[in-house]
């Protein structure tokens, strides 16, 4: 039987993602390697080269980094990016008082773009 000829998905964006939580976050590939059981040299060549990654350790990335996969696969991605995600997980962990801190910031920002526009 013949192969169907399908366009294989190009993770590079994926990559870069991956790549730029892990240096946010100030981790280094070694750190998270030997914390996911991978090669370095795998993980490299997921945020370097676009490899694809096993199911296994593209959900574990995913998770661990909270980045959206419907930015990177689908044509009309859900409202949740990736920088959304992580700004929710920041918030899951601060106290009320940082919340506080937080919510006036925002009210602070969309009225100085509201004058913008």
């Amino acid at each position: 039987m013949a192969k169907r000829p399908v366009e294989k998905y190009d993770f590079k964006a994926f990559g870069e993602a991956i790549k730029a939580a892990r240096t946010g976050r100030k981790e280094s590939r070694k750190q998270v390697s030997d914390e996911m059981y991978i090669s370095p040299r795998y993980l490299a060549n997921i945020e370097n080269k676009g490899q694809h990654p096993s199911l296994q350790i593209f959900f574990e990335l995913m998770l661990r980094y909270n980045i959206s996969v419907d930015q990177f696969l689908l044509d009309t991605p859900t409202q949740k990016d990736t920088k959304r995600r992580q700004l929710d997980a920041l918030l899951d962990d601060m106290s009320d008082n940082g919340i506080r801190i937080v919510t006036a910031t925002a009210k602070e920002i969309s009225e100085v773009e509201k004058e913008d526009k």
